[in-house]
């Protein structure tokens, strides 16, 4: 009988991580849009830092996001409990973000000058080369501007993976979100760790003479590599926030889903395109919202 017993307890815990399992890897997926952008993100932030600080600079933004996840992941478990019908407007609210981020990124050269992004640039430079500047404030205050971001695209990622796990039983959404959670931020500051420090191993390679065509490749990719990630991030924005609010308006979904059946073998395309021009579109109108609220107040 307690055989029995442990074999159909083991066989519940079987199930349990079998779901957590599939609903992880389709909260993975569903989150790849903020993973991209919170990758190019918190490179961008350690910019300007000194190169013997960058590594404990991330170390200390990766626990500063730990703590947002420690704090957003009980705040997702009591909503999915106490009040379920918030999950979808919180994931049409972050889907919507994730078009408006992903919109401001396509309009900046409209919004601000190259003159202006020339002569921030200049300022930065002058403030770190300046010896009255007091470079540990300076750090600090570029950790806590990180974790400031870093909150909101954790809520974000909380959101969309308890989108992704609701009607699960509470356990198993605890587990799923918790996972998520450990892996999202191990994973993209240890990625973020290693390319603000691609282009410090290339110029040691080429120093020392270790591998320096090796070197010399690091040196070139690493700026490239930025390039690429906020690109990448850009699109995955427009596809993931557009996919959340075509799923989430029925009459978009039900216009969107004749015209992919139609195209045959290229419906899995027509789909992705058809988010894409969503979110392109709800970036643009939220954009636009904001920038007159702004105007509105002066």
């Amino acid at each position: 009988m307690a055989a029995a017993s442990l074999l159909a307890l083991l066989d519940d815990i079987a199930t349990v991580l079998d779901d957590v399992a599939v609903l992880t890897k389709v909260a993975a997926k569903k989150t790849a849009g903020v993973l991209g952008d919170d990758l190019a993100l918190n490179a961008q932030q350690v910019t300007g830092v000194s190169a013997d600080r960058e590594l404990p600079v991330v170390l200390a933004v990766a626990k500063g996001s730990m703590l947002n996840k420690a704090i957003l992941v009980p705040v997702a478990l009591l909503i999915s409990v106490f009040a379920p019908w918030l999950i979808t407007p919180l994931l049409m609210v972050g889907g919507a973000f994730l078009c408006f981020e992903g919109f401001e990124k396509l309009a900046h050269r409209w919004l601000h000058s190259a003159e202006e992004d020339r002569s921030h640039h200049a300022e930065l430079t002058a403030a770190l080369a300046d010896p009255a500047v007091d470079l540990v404030a300076f750090e600090r205050e570029r950790i806590r501007g990180a974790i400031r971001t870093d909150f909101i695209l954790s809520a974000e990622i909380i959101a969309i993976t308890l989108g992704a796990a609701a009607g699960a039983p509470l356990m198993t959404q605890a587990m799923v979100l918790s996972g998520v959670s450990v892996a999202m931020t191990v994973g993209v500051y240890g990625l973020v760790a290693g390319i603000v420090k691609m282009d410090d191993a290339g110029a040691w390679m080429v120093r020392t003479g270790r591998g320096a065509a090796f070197g010399e490749l690091l040196l070139r990719a690493a700026p490239l590599l930025m390039k690429l990630l906020a690109v990448v991030g850009t699109a995955a924005m427009f596809l993931v926030g557009g996919g959340i609010l075509v799923h989430g308006v029925p009459a978009l979904h039900h216009l969107i889903e004749p015209l992919a059946a139609a195209a045959g073998t290229l419906a899995p395309l027509v789909s992705v395109l058809a988010d894409g021009l969503v979110g392109i579109v709800a970036g643009a109108l939220v954009l636009a919202g904001v920038m007159l609220v702004k105007r509105l107040r002066g």
